[in-house]
């Protein structure tokens, strides 16, 4: 068996909404399965809805939640345990980017700090001299220079150039792993493009695996290899994108697959649904049933299980869409 960069295996995450005695339970993350192969490095893009537990699962991830239920495993080792939990070594292989790049950047330091402390701080380099080269070299990977740095403020950088510093500041480490959450939707949609072609590039040149959060359909569709779906915090569809995308085998995926075509445009603002209810989350059965235009009275009974298309598609669905479901 291939070793896995990356084992999610069942994992849940749950919210309480209001008071002790009157609150509510959410679960924003529901028994979600997914892995990445240690071999090659790929492109995960994990799509949906404003709501649907993208980003709380890319906070398991990075070790900000802790899951409620299931285990994540990096490497062959279990984030529970404790014993073979090394932080620094985690820093060194798995790093974020996160949305808002004017967020993570104070306006008080120099833009070049951030990238010499992580250099000298994880002892990525041993010296001032060594640092500088390093450093030099990544921006030059995503087409800026430490010349061009060096000195400056985040205020006096473009959303779009400063998200190119944050890309750069995740390859210091040599990371095996890069979670992007989000990391277009600050930027202009003239920059979308150049940023999500930098992750195809950097994939290859550092081999290093990306795991994309996104309800950009068109840039999730360009950049990935493999596309997950969420819906309602449940994996109701997942397989290599050019076949989703072609092809879906979800009624919710078929949806969203008719409302992409231009770069920037988001799912809330060409497919319309109805307003997020908490009900939904709790939902015994299909959570999807209520909307389903295809949903039978087994729909309606009890929740499915996922059914495996192929080698490397599966879908949470009692009647899968798509005619691939008959081939290999």
């Amino acid at each position: 068996m291939a070793e896995k960069l990356l084992e999610i295996k069942g994992v849940s995450k749950i919210f309480r909404i209001g008071g002790m005695l009157m609150g509510k339970k959410l679960v924003a993350v529901d028994d979600v399965s997914l892995d990445i192969d240690a071999g090659k490095p790929v492109i995960l893009s994990i799509v949906g809805e404003s709501g649907c537990g993208k980003s709380t699962l890319c906070k398991m991830i990075l070790r900000l939640y802790q899951p409620d239920k299931g285990s994540i495993v990096l490497l062959g080792h279990d984030y529970a345990d404790k014993r073979s939990y090394d932080p620094k070594q985690f820093k060194l292989d798995v790093q974020p980017i996160f949305q808002n790049p004017f967020e993570t950047f104070s306006a008080r330091k120099t833009v070049d700090t951030y990238l010499f402390n992580t250099a000298l701080r994880l002892k990525i380099s041993k010296n001032r001299d060594e640092a500088e080269k390093l450093v030099d070299e990544v921006l030059r990977s995503v087409g800026m220079s430490l010349s061009v740095v060096k000195g400056k403020y985040p205020t006096q950088f473009s959303g779009g150039e400063l998200q190119r510093v944050s890309i750069a500041r995740a390859l210091i480490t040599r990371p095996k792993l890069i979670i992007a959450d989000e990391p277009v939707a600050a930027i202009d949609a003239s920059m979308k493009m150049n940023i999500v072609n930098l992750f195809k590039e950097l994939k290859d040149k550092y081999n290093v695996s990306f795991i994309y959060i996104t309800h950009d359909l068109s840039t999730a569709y360009y950049v990935s290899d493999y596309i997950a779906t969420l819906y309602r915090g449940g994996l109701i569809e997942y397989g290599p994108a050019r076949e989703i995308m072609d092809n879906p085998a979800h009624p919710y995926t078929e949806l969203l697959m008719s409302a992409v075509p231009r770069v920037g445009d988001k799912w809330d603002h060409e497919v319309v649904m109805p307003d997020m209810e908490d009900k939904e989350y709790a939902i015994t059965y299909c959570k999807f049933a209520p909307r389903c235009p295809y949903a039978t009275d087994e729909c309606r009974k009890k929740r499915p299980g996922m059914v495996q298309l192929n080698a490397r598609r599966k879908v949470l669905c009692f009647h899968p869409l798509l005619k691939t479901s008959q081939e290999s």
